[in-house]
């Protein structure tokens, strides 16, 4: 089978392995290494370019504001210096609703949180966005 392309939409966000309300939006999964220059003596036509230190970035989860604040309290934890660390999984499935790719952000808690924009004449959907750090990417 050819390798093909999956919608973007379709995916579930799971903290400690409970799928969380829907997210309307998922960015930020990626890890960058840092690539390091070294000028040999004798040669000065090449640089090297040897791997440095790896990042991962921070994830940033969108939904529509809930009735619940189980997020804004996970923040609030760290706040007050209880740091509370969970393992979190983006999933994304094919349209048959199959399982494609699952990346699970190990240890990860909320570095920041944003409650809706709120104007008297609007109309759109109110969004709560949760921003978490973590110390890695495992695939699945």
């Amino acid at each position: 089978m050819a390798n093909e392309g999956y919608a973007n939409c379709r995916f579930y966000v799971e903290i400690e392995n409970v799928t969380q309300a829907v997210f309307t939006e998922a960015s930020g999964l990626q890890v960058e290494t840092d690539v390091l220059s070294y000028e040999q003596g004798g040669n000065n036509a090449f640089v090297h370019k040897l791997p440095g230190r790896t990042k991962v970035g921070n994830l940033t989860l969108k939904r529509g504001f809930a009735k619940g604040n189980e997020f804004f309290n996970w923040y609030a934890s760290i706040i007050q210096g209880k740091i509370e660390r969970r393992n979190v999984s983006l999933a994304i499935y094919n349209p048959k609703g199959e399982l494609v790719t699952k990346w699970t952000l190990v240890r990860a808690f909320p570095v920041k949180w944003s409650g809706p924009q709120l104007t008297a004449d609007g109309t759109a959907l109110a969004i709560e966005t949760l921003e978490l750090a973590h110390d890695g990417v495992k695939v699945e």
